[in-house]
């Protein structure tokens, strides 16, 4: 599938966007109308290397999804590397960027790569699926951080964070 490409303007510094972006913990308060089962793969929730895995009810099979912050540039970009669909066969891209001005224009690029033709086949139609669910979602993101109000945070497994051992 071909990158879906969005924009939004969001009221709030480019810096608080960029946190926002880049902590999977906060996702399922803006992901949630697409993305249920949603749990954290480590603990460090911010940040390069941080992984979270959810389901996912797209058209023709992906069931689940999992990504993890592969590169990021504080605060102007961040890289998510992806697999989803059966046997996580399925790999996949989100790219978000920002740009300061008198708001923040934020910017998300999203694609798969289908590896085979099977999987381009079951492609048809999901563009259309993914790119109205990624347009909530930024609505969902700009109103949550323009309201200043915390958002409730995903968990590690399903489970409290692990309590730091005394030293």
């Amino acid at each position: 599938m071909g990158p879906i490409s969005l924009t939004i303007s969001v009221d709030a510094p480019r810096e608080r966007v960029f946190d926002f972006i880049s902590d999977l913990a906060v996702r399922p308060a803006w992901t949630d109308h697409f993305a249920s089962e949603y749990r954290l793969e480590r603990l460090a929730a911010t940040g390069q290397g941080a992984a979270a895995r959810f389901r996912v009810d797209a058209p023709a099979g992906v069931r689940y999804m999992e990504t993890v912050i592969a590169e990021t540039e504080r605060p102007h970009r961040v890289v998510e590397h992806g697999r989803g669909g059966r046997l996580d066969r399925l790999p996949m891209r989100v790219v978000w960027e920002l740009e300061e001005g008198p708001t923040t224009k934020l910017s998300l690029t999203f694609w798969t790569i289908p590896p085979g033709p099977l999987e381009r086949i079951k492609e048809i139609g999901r563009e259309r699926w993914w790119r109205r669910r990624w347009s909530k979602a930024l609505r969902r993101l700009a109103e949550l951080i323009e309201s200043g109000e915390a958002p409730p945070r995903a968990t590690v497994a399903g489970s409290d964070r692990a309590p730091a051992l005394p030293a």
